[in-house]
């Protein structure tokens, strides 16, 4: 007999045993893992999942991008509707961003209306895009208090394996970039808009940025882009968002508090980071 013969059934029963283990006691095996200075998927704590961003994937969006952050996959679409403006911004368009977690990219959603947190992301996301200013609303006046563009920005997770928000944003940003828009005239006297179907122009993105999240355990262990699995057993979770310029524009937490001396640290990783998406 091979000794490949012999020696596989027991690599394929420790496989089977770690994987009981994990799930039945996932924040003791994470603590194994941190305690020998690597992660469950051999990354470093330091060390962030490979990246790609792959514009103009739906033919029939006005912009769209499709991003890949380590197995985590999402695709983004932006659909321009014509509007009238708000009576007191008269001279603002929209921005309308969603993201849908459904259940086929994971066990963890369930079939049915949107879970509470797809709402909270959908939330934070509007937020991040309305801190950064990158897209000004009042480049998407069309005519002042008659009509304007409503940019729905619609982001679905394909595959899920954590930090969903870091790669929403991502996705939404590379979507908007590659969005065009027809030229469109308002006439008073008729009271209507028509867009032309041979002029197309790109939205007027202002600043470029980037999302970093972190999770932090026992106060002094900081993962960064953390996985579907770490996730959840994360004491604190952190996400900072810097321009290309490496100028702050927010940070948000959850899960407690979190040391200065480390929030200053993610910040410095985040600038970092913030500088390797660009390049």
């Amino acid at each position: 007999m091979s000794s490949s013969s012999v020696t596989n059934p027991s690599a394929a029963d420790e496989t089977l045993r770690a994987q009981i283990f994990q799930r039945l006691h996932p924040r003791v095996y994470l603590e194994r893992f941190i305690a020998e200075n690597i992660r469950p998927d051999g990354r470093t704590f330091d060390e962030w999942r490979s990246v790609s961003v792959n514009a103009g994937s739906i033919s029939t969006a006005d912009g769209s991008a499709l991003v890949r952050m380590g197995d985590t996959t999402i695709v983004c679409g932006v659909k321009a509707e014509i509007a009238e403006p708000e009576l007191d911004r008269p001279e603002q368009g929209f921005l309308v961003p969603n993201i849908d977690l459904p259940a086929i990219c994971s066990p963890k959603f369930k079939p049915g209306p949107p879970t509470e947190e797809a709402q909270v992301l959908s939330d934070r996301l509007n937020e991040a895009l309305i801190a950064s200013g990158a897209l000004l609303l009042s480049s998407l006046c069309i005519h002042p208090g008659k009509a304007v563009w409503t940019l729905y920005v619609d982001c679905t997770c394909i595959n899920y394996d954590g930090n969903a928000f870091d790669a929403a944003l991502l996705a939404m940003l590379g979507a908007l970039r590659n969005t065009t828009l027809p030229k469109a005239t308002y006439n008073e006297e008729t009271g209507r808009t028509t867009c032309s179907r041979q002029t197309r122009s790109p939205l007027q993105i202002t600043r470029s940025f980037a999302s970093t999240s972190f999770g932090v355990l026992d106060t002094s262990h900081v993962l960064s882009d953390p996985t579907a699995f770490e996730e959840p057993l994360m004491d604190v979770t952190l996400t900072v968002i810097v321009d290309d310029r490496g100028d702050l524009i927010s940070t948000t937490e959850s899960g407690g508090a979190i040391l200065e001396e480390t929030l200053l640290r993610c910040i410095n990783r985040a600038k970092e980071r913030a500088l390797q998406l660009k390049g």
